[in-house]
């Protein structure tokens, strides 16, 4: 594609998001993910509607799917446009992000033709069951149960850390179809419908306060075969590509739906500033001087690496460099929080009460949600591990 092709395109884009973003859309809030259980506000349901109509929810795929089957120059300056005008992404979450990528690379005619333009339009929130209470870096050796019944699955165990699902609609899950096989070889993938009696979802409180996390119980749930994603009993090889999608997402080099990654706090110089002495513009304080300086540069350093990442794969999602930029991004966000907490000093461990402000009682509280970057996605365990074993080559 020519230079040309692309200043037009990004005209183009220009010319309707000026037209088609709402003023509500833009800047921080709300963003979409799916879920049927979360009122959309206004503004923000139509930004979705217009976005999913152009196909730009999930602008790289085919448009028979809902997409706008963009290539990788139109779909970069889609995102330049949308960050330039600080518009929300109309749609986010695992159904555009993981399953749905998943399902264009593995899933059969039928499970494309009947998910992909529902995940394309926002239908439906999704959860991802892998985790259990016995099954956790060691995931091989998950236990939930999915026994066959004509032409469905009967599902009977639990999962844990599935996040949202108390407000999901759907759940993809790994579950052992054959018992008497390998435990690599022996999982299947599926796709489940939250709304049955047989699915019970109980919230699990954090330190945070919050309560992201879930234990999700599966009790005589159906699921039908159809909606085996990669064939029976070849979960292992399609749960190990989802998951280099998933942490694509969280390096932010994704191109299938949304751009995400963390990333430390863009306002981290204003905020020191404030709360750190500075003298003609400058932060006394040498040490927290210099921890600024580190974060800024990683976090330049960051983008520079998603960039080229982007531009050098091929495929859908990235591959073993996806556990290295998630990782890197993980750890410098993190690092920014902790330096806020040391610029505010004991302003900034307050949990609450009169003697402190909105803004130190939500940086304690994010400061305890960071810590769950390093977590989520795969432990820093997991991503050290594979980035020795198939980006250093390193033995066993």
């Amino acid at each position: 594609m020519g230079a040309v092709d692309v200043t037009e395109f990004r005209s183009d884009v220009r010319a309707w998001l000026k037209a088609n973003c709402p003023p509500g859309a833009r800047g921080p809030g709300q963003v979409a993910w799916g879920s049927r259980r979360i009122e959309l506000e206004p503004d923000l349901r139509l930004w979705l509607e217009r976005m999913a109509e152009r196909g730009w929810t999930v602008p790289t795929w085919p448009t028979k799917y809902g997409g706008a089957a963009l290539d990788r120059d139109r779909y970069r300056v889609l995102i330049d446009e949308l960050k330039r005008i600080r518009a929300r992404p109309p749609l986010t979450g695992r159904g555009v992000n993981y399953i749905g990528p998943t399902l264009l690379e593995y899933g059969d005619a039928a499970q494309k033709a009947r998910w992909l333009p529902r995940i394309a339009r926002g239908e439906g929130g999704w959860a991802m069951g892998y985790s259990e209470p016995g099954a956790g870096s060691d995931l091989a050796s998950l236990g939930l149960k999915a026994v066959r019944d004509g032409d469905h699955f009967i599902l009977n165990g639990r999962k844990i850390w599935t996040s949202d699902a108390v407000d999901c609609d759907y759940i993809f899950v790994l579950a052992r179809t054959s018992p008497d096989k390998p435990k690599h070889q022996g999982i299947s993938l599926i796709l489940v419908d939250m709304d049955q009696p047989g699915v019970q979802v109980r919230p699990i409180r954090l330190i945070s306060g919050a309560s992201p996390f879930n234990e999700t119980l599966f009790e005589d749930a159906i699921a039908p075969v159809a909606d085996v994603v990669g064939g029976i009993d070849n979960g292992w090889t399609v749960g190990k590509r989802l998951l280099q999608f998933e942490r694509s997402t969280h390096a932010g080099i994704n191109v299938s739906g949304s751009q995400g990654g963390r990333a430390a706090d863009s306002r981290l110089p204003e905020i020191l500033k404030r709360y750190a002495p500075v003298a003609d513009g400058r932060i006394m304080d040498a040490d927290l001087r210099g921890r600024l300086i580190r974060v800024e540069q990683n976090g330049h350093a960051q983008r520079l690496t998603q960039q080229r990442i982007m531009e050098e794969t091929q495929a859908r999602a990235p591959g073993f460099a996806s556990s290295a930029v998630k990782l890197t991004g993980a750890r410098n966000a993190q690092d920014g929080h902790e330096l806020i907490l040391s610029a505010m000093g004991l302003q900034g461990v307050g949990w609450e009460g009169d003697g402190f402000a909105a803004e130190e009682l939500e940086a304690i509280r994010e400061w305890l949600r960071q810590k769950a970057l390093t977590i989520a996605g795969g432990t820093q365990e997991i991503q050290l591990n594979i980035i020795a074993k198939r980006v250093l080559g390193l033995p066993d």
